[in-house]
């Protein structure tokens, strides 16, 4: 895909990997539509970009899969590329989890994506063209001790997206997910207040947001005849 030009929404955009990406996707000529939570940390973003619109809203809205497409068609005419970036990630015992707090991990991390995907993809379907990319983890190809639940909604995030990849197979749209290791960012924000380590801490010189960031663009460049359905990227020092 030639970027110049072209429209993407992403999720998640306010900090750490979605910021990136948006810098990233900004740098080669797209046109962006942002939303996160942070109504102020997206305005503070879209100011350093050459020309994004932001939609500040809560990822688990019904609602808010249709607003961003409508604000890419009204605002810029088209819709090229979806990022699913938003996640969270929380870490807990069995003896001391918070259940709402893992079912909202749920909601965030997995029905996002398919209540986003299953919006844009009609859509994308009938102009026979466009690309979604998920934003997968190593907890998406592996399980560790209580994660159990943010691994869960990553291999779901991997089933679903392999699932309609194939099912869009010769329509013209793509789909494909990044599955990065440790990335320094506010990901592991949860463990840190209950005074656990996160994996960025533990693995020495961790990803960078912008690392991630070229992945994406790398998938989304390549030339028409070529798909990259995954990318594993992760520390040098990682021993995964």
């Amino acid at each position: 895909m030639d970027l110049q030009n072209k429209v993407a929404i992403i999720t998640g955009a306010s900090s750490g990997i979605g910021a990136a990406i948006a810098a990233d996707l900004d740098q080669a000529g797209m046109k962006l539509v942002l939303t996160a939570r942070s109504q102020q940390k997206l305005a503070d973003l879209a100011a350093q970009l050459g020309n994004a619109v932001v939609v500040p809203g809560e990822i688990t809205d019904p609602d808010l899969p249709q607003q961003l497409l409508d604000t890419a068609i009204n605002k810029f005419g088209q819709l090229d590329v979806v990022i699913n970036n938003a996640g969270i990630m929380h870490m807990m015992a069995i003896e001391d989890a918070d259940v709402d707090a893992l079912c909202t991990m749920i909601r965030v991390n997995f029905e996002a994506i398919v209540r986003m995907s299953y919006t844009v993809l009609p859509h994308f379907k009938q102009q026979g063209s466009g690309f979604i990319v998920n934003m997968s983890s190593v907890s998406g190809l592996k399980t560790g001790v209580m994660t159990g639940v943010y691994d869960g909604t990553k291999h779901a995030v991997e089933a679903f997206t392999d699932s309609i990849r194939m099912e869009l197979a010769g329509s013209g749209v793509s789909v494909a997910t990044i599955e990065p290791g440790a990335v320094a960012t506010d990901l592991y924000k949860s463990w840190r207040e209950r005074g656990q380590k996160g994996y960025d801490e533990l693995v020495p010189n961790p990803l960078q947001s912008k690392d991630v960031a070229r992945c994406v663009r790398f998938i989304l460049e390549q030339p028409a005849g070529v798909m990259v359905p995954r990318l594993f990227v992760v520390p040098a020092t990682s021993p995964v």
